[in-house]
């Protein structure tokens, strides 16, 4: 790819919520940096707005041809073929179709009043035990696994897998995962899965996992193995990354009490802020999702060979200065902040970005409100941040009010 010595990637360990300068310095260079990631062969990496575009929605671009062992990745485990986030249209749009259906603008609406009530509950559990209290264990992380435990109609025991499940397929090579170790909670996962469908099949009932089912067994739009990994990609994307952002968020707001004044005084601006937040808060820690040029393609001036793979880095688009002036300036009146790439780009956008915001709107607005004191427990800097994690994310948030 270039004669010059790869980077070794990642650039370090991230601090909190702030971008490596590395990112910054690539997006000034020509062309593209070259990174050797911990599995995998070395990769162009794409750090600029409109660069990460192009990857992202160029159909020479291939997801599903830099899937296998040299797939250049930061965590041990192997994407199969036939999972959602691993394959190109028209295959691709074929499944997304399936679960985008249960995943409407209007059902992410329709579900508000059930999200408040979780999230009142957990509240109401924080004001009567008081704080001092840790925001993630009692709130960030509870909160979003209820509402995907709803949404699929698995029962609310069994939440502590999900937890479990999540967090090892979203360890990096840096957590001391081994590979063995992540197969065997994957066939962990899709028997618990498989067993789950056979209930639905049946007691159907109005849940997503009925929806997969009906996808399969009614409309014959589904195989058995491609059920499964949809309702697989619903718990790992669907939990994790909502209760990061929660948390990150909330120490976003607290470190920035003027801002948090202004969202106080101005609640009609919430959406807006989650917006911002989505942003600002990088909600993953490395690149990911690596494409291969199916020809050569000019990214500006810069020649991606044929047969050269790219992996862009979302929240380096979310901080690009040509498209996001003062990037790491938290502005709550920002024109043009929905062109954020929090839920990528492209054929790959996120299904269940609407579902995901009104969760972090209903989250953040409720929190806010119910403690006009809230605090940090500790000092800012004092607070534990996750390691060896594909997601960014306080591990613990004390908090007061």
């Amino acid at each position: 790819m270039t004669e010059e010595t790869p980077l070794t990637y990642p650039f370090g360990d991230y601090d909190r919520l702030s971008v490596h300068p590395k990112y910054k310095e690539l997006r000034k260079q020509d062309g593209l940096g070259c990174i050797q990631p911990p599995f995998g062969n070395e990769t162009w990496i794409a750090t600029r707005y409109e660069d990460i575009k192009t990857v992202l929605i160029d159909p020479r671009f291939s997801r599903a041809q830099a899937i296998g062992e040299d797939e250049p990745r930061v965590h041990p485990y192997i994407p199969q073929p036939d999972e959602l986030t691993a394959m190109d249209p028209p295959e691709h749009t074929r499944l997304r179709r399936v679960l985008a259906s249960g995943l409407t603008t209007k059902r992410a609406e329709e579900v508000r009043p059930q999200i408040q009530k979780i999230v009142d509950r957990l509240l109401d559990k924080m004001e009567d035990q008081g704080g001092p209290i840790d925001l993630v264990e009692n709130f960030s992380q509870p909160m979003p696994v209820e509402v995907m435990c709803q949404l699929l109609g698995v029962p609310p025991s069994d939440t502590p897998k999900f937890k479990e499940w999540a967090g090892i397929f979203l360890s990096t090579a840096a957590a001391g995962v081994s590979q063995e170790e992540m197969m065997q909670k994957h066939m962990e996962l899709m028997g618990y899965l498989s067993g789950m469908i056979a209930q639905r099949r049946e007691k159907p009932t109005e849940d997503m996992l009925s929806v997969l089912v009906n996808a399969h067994d009614v409309d014959e739009r589904l195989t058995e193995r491609e059920m499964l990994n949809l309702a697989f990609a619903i718990i790992v994307a669907g939990y994790e990354t909502t209760a990061n952002q929660i948390a990150s968020f909330t120490y976003v707001l607290l470190s920035n009490p003027d801002k948090l004044q202004m969202l106080r005084a101005n609640p009609d601006l919430m959406p807006h802020a989650i917006e911002e937040l989505l942003r600002i808060a990088p909600v993953t820690a490395t690149a990911g999702f690596a494409r291969v040029a199916t020809e050569d393609v000019k990214l500006g001036d810069f020649l991606v060979k044929k047969g050269e793979t790219v992996m862009p880095v979302l929240f380096s688009a979310n901080d690009d200065e040509s498209v996001f002036p003062n990037p790491e300036e938290l502005d709550f009146t920002r024109e043009n902040v929905h062109v954020h790439m929090s839920f990528s780009h492209g054929p790959h956008h996120c299904p269940g970005a609407q579902l995901a915001r009104v969760e972090l709107q209903i989250a953040i607005k409720s929190l806010i409100e119910r403690f006009p004191n809230l605090a940090f427990a500790i000092p800012a800097e004092d607070i534990p941040w996750k390691t060896g994690h594909l997601a960014r994310g306080p591990l613990e948030l004390p908090v007061t009010w």
